[in-house]
């Protein structure tokens, strides 16, 4: 696969913010031609499918300002510097939701855009759910809503639902549905 790769020859660091960096990197194509690259560098995140004893999916609505509008997501954030993913998904389930779990199982970990983003979000799912308190980040304002598989499902009918991490976490629910069946 070595005649896939591309050489990095120059890295021009562009912005170093609080959650992301960007960079502009001039490449040496495998053909021997040039191009460039812009990069996302992200820390990385977790989410969390968290399920209640009545078979509900856990959700939070919030506005997303990339996108100028409110959608409803499966719990989740950005991991701090050398956190492990499980202790971060147990947080973020408890600051965002106010549920709690000691057992918390992974599912996947996969890439959100690798086309021009290094993020990998780790996701865990949970149906053994302990009512907590309510705790986000100061700057974060959400709703917490519980639905059923079939109502998530038309939320993203609806484009309520509209990040593929919460569009697979509905995926993945219905077919442990149908597995159990």
């Amino acid at each position: 696969m070595d005649h896939l790769y591309e050489k990095t020859k120059q890295t021009k660091n562009i912005f170093k913010g609080k959650v992301i960096q960007l960079r502009v990197d001039e490449v040496e194509l495998p053909d021997g031609k040039s191009s460039t690259r812009e990069i996302i560098k992200h820390p990385g995140a977790v989410a969390v499918i968290p399920v209640t004893r009545e078979g509900k999916l856990v959700l939070v609505r919030q506005f997303r300002k990339a996108l100028e509008k409110v959608i409803v997501e499966i719990p989740a954030g950005k991991l701090e510097q050398d956190e492990d993913p499980l202790d971060c998904a147990k947080r973020e389930l408890e600051e965002e939701t106010g549920y709690k779990s000691a057992d918390l199982h992974f599912v996947i970990s996969f890439y959100t855009s690798p086309g021009f983003a290094d993020e990998i979000i780790h996701l865990y799912f949970t149906d053994t759910l302990q009512a907590g308190v309510v705790n986000t980040d100061e700057d974060e304002f959400l709703d917490v809503i519980e639905v059923s598989i079939e109502e998530a499902e038309k939320m993203i009918d609806d484009q309520i639902i509209h990040d593929a991490k919460t569009a697979y976490a509905v995926q993945f629910l219905k077919m442990r549905e149908l597995i159990k069946k």
